[in-house]
């Protein structure tokens, strides 16, 4: 359990990226970079990524996030 001033929370949303007609784009460096840009990201925002995956064709992303940001938010930064 995580605690703000005011909450009490253990949120974690599950984000899935697919690319536009599922193609196998996400290999070698450009997975490497995709995980460097979501880390940064996540850092930068005072989120934590649970778990992270980048398949051939899609991105898992298990993240915890405070209360005070909505999913659309988080789908929006990452």
């Amino acid at each position: 359990m995580k605690t703000t001033r005011h909450a009490t929370y253990n949120l974690n949303y599950h984000i899935v990226w697919i690319p536009k007609y599922r193609q196998s784009v996400l290999v070698g460096e450009v997975a490497r970079h995709v995980e460097t840009i979501l880390h940064e990201i996540a850092d930068d925002k005072g989120l934590e990524i649970i778990d992270l995956t980048i398949q051939p064709d899609h991105v898992h992303l298990f993240v915890s996030s405070p209360p005070k940001h909505a999913p659309s938010l988080l789908a929006n930064w990452f």
